[in-house]
């Protein structure tokens, strides 16, 4: 600890030599790295981290690099657990966005989403740090016709989800009339692939934590249909209708209605309003492949045995009747964003579902704030913000000293694998880390 202040302060001191000749160039390419502590249930590490962020063009890349080492100069070695561990450096390499002509991403897939998002919406494939893995987006618009796919794991089995749309009356006469001419149809079909995605009950041994599987339902798999017509599309205002129904092979169905209007205030105020009617029969669950997904896969405590799985709650699910949702962003003067979304059933006060973020970093602004919260199966407000394992939570609220120096807190309520001896995963629990960083953040012109 004493050899890890000093060096803090040696460069602090560095930093305030070059402070007059760096400028701030906020949201462009830059360098980012620092130093700091972690810990981890607990347990404290050292912390050397490089997150460059680089985009040229069209195209994006950004790393993730952070080398935690303990008290005794070791490197934790959940971080480099497996040879997919060290591709997951690569946070991200991308061409284009979302809704672009062309998009690929790989990568981490935080927000992966297919169509209106009735089936795969906001697909998390690293809701567990400590299992990051590199995943697949691939989308392609050809006009009148065009497809969305992602893939969850390159380097095993995991979430394959397909949407392939038309606007059919641009292959017709009618091409030319409006609003009628942007009518889009879609067909979606989504699967996980992982050998535990049908698991729905299970046994371990909890001397060597092996798993024992007692029923299996199968490969999940998931097919939906959508409709989506813009009423108004101009610079202003933008308002849509759009319809959704999905089926559950062997399982259950349900359906959606919903409309979004946004609204962009010449850069003063924009506003992105999302509100929908869902309707649920029996075994069926809406957005079944949601973030929290890969950690609801099996849920396992090697001292408690076999808790859950999603399939078993997908087998045991009875439809309480129908649910609401509603998503909201709002982006003031292009620097304070704010998204919000909430979906309840209307008669389970146990079922509450909530999405928060935010990001603020204005450019030569002194100080940052970013967080990140999902909560599932929410009671009432006390249980609103209570972390625990229907939780997900990135905050770090940081100031910058200097243009180039940002000195800020971390904090990470996240899930960690559990393994068989055999190191295979067969579940996770949740886990706590806390990292007090000093990142260096170096702009450049690409």
């Amino acid at each position: 600890m004493r050899n890890f202040t000093v060096l803090l302060t040696f460069t602090f001191f560095l930093s305030l030599l070059q402070a007059q000749s760096l400028k701030d160039f906020q949201n462009q390419n830059q360098f980012a790295g620092g130093l700091g502590l972690t810990w981890v249930n607990g347990e404290p590490y050292y912390l050397f981290n490089l997150s460059p962020d680089i985009a040229f063009g069209k195209f994006g890349i950004g790393l993730d690099i952070n080398l935690r080492i303990n008290k005794n100069g070791n490197i934790r070695k959940e971080d480099f657990y497996s040879t997919s561990d060290y591709f997951s450096l690569i946070k991200y390499l991308r061409y284009g966005h979302k809704r672009d002509k062309y998009y690929v991403r790989i990568g981490a897939l935080e927000r992966a989403t297919l169509g209106q998002g009735n089936v795969v919406y906001y697909y998390n494939n690293r809701a567990s740090y400590d299992n990051r893995k590199i995943g697949l987006e691939l989308d392609i618009d050809f006009g009148k016709f065009g497809f969305e796919s992602v893939y969850g794991d390159l380097s095993g089995k995991g979430l394959l989800g397909l949407r392939a749309y038309t606007r059919p009356l641009q292959f017709t006469n009618l091409k030319s009339v409006p609003i009628l001419n942007k009518l889009e149809l879609g067909a979606t079909f989504a699967t996980d692939l992982n050998d535990y995605s049908g698991v729905s009950n299970a046994t371990i041994d909890t001397a060597n934590r092996k798993l024992k599987i007692i029923k299996d339902e199968g490969k999940i798999s998931i097919v939906g249909l959508d409709v989506s017509l813009p009423i108004v599309r101009t610079k202003v205002i933008n308002f849509e209708l759009y319809s959704n129904f999905a089926q559950i092979l062997r399982f259950g169905s349900g359906a959606s209605v919903g409309s979004g209007i946004s609204f962009k205030g010449f850069g003063l105020l924009n506003v992105d309003l999302k509100l929908e009617r869902w309707f649920n029969g029996d075994q069926f669950i809406p957005r079944y492949f949601n973030q929290f997904y890969e950690v609801q896969r099996l849920i396992v405590d090697s001292t408690k045995g076999f808790i859950s799985s999603k399939a078993n709650s997908l087998v045991n699910f009875k439809s309480p009747g129908n649910s609401y949702y509603g998503h909201l962003i709002i982006n003031v003067l292009n620097f304070v964003q704010i998204l919000g979304s909430y979906s309840r059933f209307d008669n389970v006060p146990e079922s509450g579902v909530i999405r928060l973020e935010t990001d603020l970093f204005p450019k030569g602004a002194s100080y940052v704030l970013r967080a990140y919260y999902d909560k599932i199966n929410i009671k009432d407000e006390k249980d609103l913000f209570r972390l625990d394992d229907r939780s997900m939570l990135t905050a770090e609220v940081g100031y910058k000293p200097l243009t180039y120096l940002l000195v800020s807190f971390l904090y990470q309520w996240t899930f960690e694998p559990e393994r068989d001896k055999f190191d295979n995963i067969i579940g996770y629990k949740t886990q706590k880390r806390i990292e007090p960083r000093v990142t260096f953040i170096f702009p450049f012109a690409p």
